[in-house]
């Protein structure tokens, strides 16, 4: 097995990481916040090429603004995050794109009151044998491990929910737990360790279920962390050397 991280060290982009950037003022251990970090496509909303030339066409993925509303009122932090590598193929650009993601704000707060903390854009293209050729790009973990520096989060106590293993693996590579939202995205199904997820579950009513149990008894499975990614770049080849060849998407 090959990992991507053979390719030159030129190939690999920092630019979107800012691994140098310091946690919050004031910021510690015990005041950082638990995260539901969330996919895009096939989680938060129904897979729809069409949608990127006119959002009016979005549609939620069913239950999923009723489960966010009550995770943003149980205190859980949502931040989306997700691969946009048609930007790099020149299929659409940033501000069609900047279009949709405004469409899916106001969908989510004007009939949930749901208002995201974040959204972390992936906008690489893997390599020509379907890898991550960039530190961010699911299955690696830098939309994370960003999003959690730069809003105090602690990913010792967050999820990572999407359709794909490679969702999975990302959510572990960051030290948070990784959960499969089922809706059949995987077809896949190249297991490992950093691939298993800690549940799967069909409907987002159940997930919602399971995640406020979890948040509330602060049982949240610890992942295998990557303690020290976040602040020192330098061990970053140690940390993702072993990432495979992902599954093809978005």
């Amino acid at each position: 097995m090959t990992a991507w991280l053979d390719a030159p060290l030129t190939t690999l982009s920092l630019h979107d990481l800012d691994f140098s950037r310091e946690r919050p003022p004031g910021s510690s251990r015990t005041s950082l916040r638990p995260a539901v970090f969330l996919d895009k496509d096939g989680t938060l909303v129904v897979p729809d090429d069409a949608t990127i030339h006119d959002p009016s066409r979005l549609r939620l993925m069913p239950g999923a603004g009723e489960a966010l509303a009550r995770l943003s009122a149980a205190g859980l932090t949502l931040v989306l995050v997700t691969n946009e590598s048609g930007i790099a193929r020149g299929a659409f650009t940033r501000v069609q794109f900047a279009r949709l993601q405004g469409a899916l704000l106001r969908r989510l707060k004007d009939e949930f009151g749901v208002v995201l903390a974040d959204v972390a854009v992936c906008p690489h293209a893997p390599d020509v044998q379907g890898r991550p050729a960039c530190l961010c790009r699911k299955p690696a973990p830098g939309m994370l491990t960003r999003a959690a520096r730069a809003h105090g989060l602690d990913l010792a106590r967050s999820w990572m929910v999407g359709d794909l293993l490679d969702d999975v693996e990302a959510g572990h590579r960051a030290g948070a737990t990784g959960l499969l939202l089922d809706t059949g995205g995987e077809t896949v199904w190249r297991r490992s360790p950093l691939r298993e997820p800690a549940g799967v579950f069909s409907d987002w009513p159940s997930l919602a279920d399971h995640l406020l149990r979890e948040a509330a008894s602060g049982s949240a499975p610890m992942s295998t962390p990557m303690d020290d990614v976040p602040g020192d770049p330098s061990r970053l080849p140690a940390t993702i050397a072993s990432l495979a060849p992902a599954q093809a998407q978005a």
